[in-house]
């Protein structure tokens, strides 16, 4: 090849320029060859061939061109020509992303990382392409010597984080993750910026993901550097306890309720660790004295009324009292309290909006020759109890009258076929997957602009979201349907029961105004059952025994009912008990265990059972029991169902609250009456009745299979006409409050 022409030296540099612009790789090459051939001395050259080969793929090619102009070098001029070629295709990667050109970068990069492996902020740039071009996978860390590479390293922190946050978000949870995340959070010193990469992450695990084992690694990393940290501390709690670490869940909870001295911030602590002492099932003393000192403490907030409180700690207090109701049976005590606490928060989340300018008022329309629209909102939109009975109200609808609208909370990223049904039933979905602050005001604009005219609540106090939403009033008409009682927020109008669930008294004390369907409050058309695993003999039960079994989780193991769920025992010759659900296996033994011995019942005719590898499993194996003893004063409801589904008698005890009648409105529903008891000596004679009575148990166990063909409980169409025909009616009524109120403002 003939050198470059003196005359031409000027300006071959401008041209390889626009030739590398224009993407015309082969000219600026040969522009490059030439001005080697005519100064084999200026490395700078080498750099930019190599750069031009490696564009065309030919990698080789380029490698060698690199390393042949570095072969005679000293260590020292070595030293600064890596330099120089790592500026250059520093430069051209940078320009790549400009362009948006991810891939192009990408593979410059990964160049850039075999001559200069110790770049950490070239390494973070591959990982953020890698994730962008699908390329990522969980060995990316270890390819790359992440996080190895950063320990005193020169990082950028700006995009430390952003990688920090992009790869959170998208990567499993894994302990290659961790590693990362670990180390980056021992790079950045800036614990603002930490807590909104990681935080809004480790919510995420914990629940789109279903991963509360690995948010609380991640948070526990957090905290070595800010180890008082309240905010983490309180998610902490709350992971270890939905990973079935009771015990550290409930030190942590501890731990925050000591830290601070403000008093809606020492209700969330308290309420933290009442939940893990509840959970572990097995601290009845420990959470009676708990209940009482956070009842004291929830009277003194009605009390004070404090006016500064943080929107994020008046979520928090949403569901404060929620867990008051599993220790006594006093709707009228715990109702009033219930809807003091939510008037306070509706207030204060209304006096945020406004103050932010935000406004859900909502105009007056007519649906008459039109579908009325209605919104579901939840985050048990999925596998969860709450799945399982709303089906067949969906199923069901009358699509040529209603238009159906989902939201989505929490939407889990992973394969559940059960919120893939519900995903497909909607006329329209939103799938909120990230959840933070403005959320409740984002979901609520949505509700708002859709143009919902009943919005139904299926979450109740369950989730503060769902509270924040609805406390901003986005639909005209709100009501609380299935996932439990009703939460007192001022802002729903209507509560769906039946006849039995609630008392005839309960309208005195619920602020909701009490939608009584004429049958029953829930029906659904059956259950998918397995294949059963679970056999007397694999318990060292006798096979002629008399099996008793109770299916709840910890929080329902009220001490009173299990000691006479042991009398019962005590009574039956030759049965055993069968305890199911989930709790901390060492406290839940140690407390049945206890209160056995006070009622002169050996251990030995107690049996634990784990969880089973799946609903249609754990429902198979129901059929184990000769009889189901119920829990009060929390009944079951989808066990209940469950248990009747599978035509075995069960035995419960009627209350007041909601909580209490559950299982009664279902039996009654089922045409069932036998083991109904409305006091503690009832509950005994009908377990003891139950258990020595084999005919009886056949009978009611044909009456159940029976009431497959006929029984309201069992009838998920004639179900949904009812709560379609209570839609219309509120509709109906909500028409003509509007009328009349348009026509009083014209007469003022």
């Amino acid at each position: 090849m003939a050198p470059l022409p003196l005359e031409a030296l000027a300006d071959w540099q401008k041209q390889a320029t626009h030739a590398l612009l224009n993407e015309q790789y082969a000219e600026a090459a040969q522009l490059y060859e030439q001005a080697i051939e005519s100064n084999p001395e200026e490395r700078s050259n080498y750099w930019h061939l190599g750069l031009l080969l490696l564009l065309q793929g030919e990698e080789a090619e380029a490698q060698t061109t690199w390393l042949f102009a570095m072969s005679e070098g000293e260590p020292d001029q070595v030293e600064q020509w890596v330099a120089e070629l790592a500026q250059v295709l520093q430069t051209e990667a940078e320009r790549r992303e400009t362009l948006t050109d991810y891939s192009t970068a990408w593979a410059i990069r990964q160049h850039l990382r075999e001559i200069c492996p110790d770049i950490v902020d070239n390494l973070l740039k591959i990982l953020q392409h890698s994730i962008g071009l699908d390329l990522f996978t969980d060995d990316t860390f270890e390819e790359l010597g992440l996080p190895q590479s950063l320990p005193g390293a020169e990082v950028n922190t700006e995009l430390l984080l952003h990688v920090l946050k992009s790869v959170l978000y998208h990567a499993d949870p894994t302990p290659s993750l961790l590693n990362f995340a670990e180390g980056c959070i021992a790079a950045v010193s800036d614990t603002k910026a930490l807590t909104e990469a990681v935080l809004p992450a480790a919510i995420r695990f914990a629940h789109s993901k279903m991963s509360a084992a690995f948010a609380a690694d991640l948070v526990e990393a957090y905290l070595r550097l800010d180890p008082d940290n309240i905010e983490f501390l309180g998610h902490l709690a709350s992971f270890y306890q939905n990973a079935k670490q009771y015990d550290r869940g409930i030190k942590v909870a501890e731990r925050r309720y000591e830290l601070t001295d403000d008093l809606p911030e020492k209700i969330f602590s308290n309420h933290l660790i009442l939940r893990g002492l509840l959970g572990a099932g097995g601290y009845w003393q420990e959470a009676l004295e708990i209940a009482q000192r956070h009842e004291s403490l929830l009277h003194t907030l009605v009390e004070q009324q404090p006016t500064d409180v943080h929107s994020v700690l008046i979520s928090r207090l949403l569901n404060s009292a929620y867990y008051l109701v599993y220790f006594y049976d006093q709707p009228q005590r715990w109702r009033r309290l219930e809807n003091q606490i939510l008037e306070f928060c509706q207030k204060n989340i209304q006096l945020h909006a406004a103050k932010q300018g935000r406004d859900y008022h909502h105009s007056t329309r007519d649906r008459t020759p039109k579908r009325l629209k209605i919104g579901y909102l939840s985050h048990c939109m999925a596998t969860h109890s709450v799945g399982w009975l709303a089906r067949c109200l969906l199923q069901h609808h009358d699509r040529d009258r209603f238009e159906l609208y989902g939201y989505f909370l929490s939407y889990r990223k992973f394969h559940d076929p059960l919120q893939e049904w519900y995903v497909s039933q909607f006329d329209h979905v939103h799938k909120i997957e990230t959840i933070g602050l403005g959320t409740n005001f984002a979901i609520a604009t949505q509700i708002q602009q859709d143009e919902i005219d009943i919005l139904i609540d299926l979450d109740s106090i369950t989730l503060d979201l769902s509270c924040q939403i609805l406390a901003l009033k986005p639909a005209p008409i709100q009501a609380t349907w299935l996932g439990w009682d009703a939460s007192g927020l001022p802002a729903i109008d209507y509560f769906i029961a039946d006849p039995y669930v609630l008392p005839d008294s309960a309208q005195d004390y619920y602020s909701e105004k009490i939608v009584r369907l004429p049958q029953t409050y829930i029906a659904v058309d059956g259950f998918e059952v397995g294949i059963p695993t679970l056999r007397p003999e694999h318990l060292g039960i006798p096979d002629n025994a008399i099996v008793f079994l109770s299916a709840q989780r910890g929080y329902k193991r009220h001490r009173d009912t299990v000691k006479l769920q042991m009398r019962i025992l005590k009574q039956v010759p030759n049965s055993y008990f069968l305890i199911k659900g989930l709790s901390d296996q060492e406290s839940i033994s140690k407390f049945f265990a206890e209160i056995a011995a006070e009622e002169g019942v050996s251990s030995d005719r107690l049996r634990f059972l784990p969880d089973d590898p799946s609903v249609e499993i754990h429902r198979a194996n129901l059929a184990i029991a000769d009889v189901v003893l119920d829990t009060f004063p929390y009944n079951g409801a989808t066990t209940t169902l469950e248990t009747l589904w599978m035509e075995i008698p069960i035995v419960t005890k009627v209350g007041e609250q909601f909580a209490a009648r559950n299982s009664y409105t279902m039996l009654v529903n089922a045409g069932i009456t036998e083991g109904i008891a409305w006091t503690d000596d009832d509950y005994v004679e009908w377990g003891i009745r139950l258990g020595k009575d084999a005919a009886l148990r056949q009978q009611i166990a044909w009456k159940l299979k029976q009431s497959k063909k006929t029984a309201p409980l069992w009838n998920g169409k004639q179900f949904t006409r009812e709560m379609e025909k209570a839609y219309e009616q509120m509709w109906a009524t909500y028409l003509s409050a509007s009328e009349l109120s348009d026509e009083l403002s014209e007469r003022s």
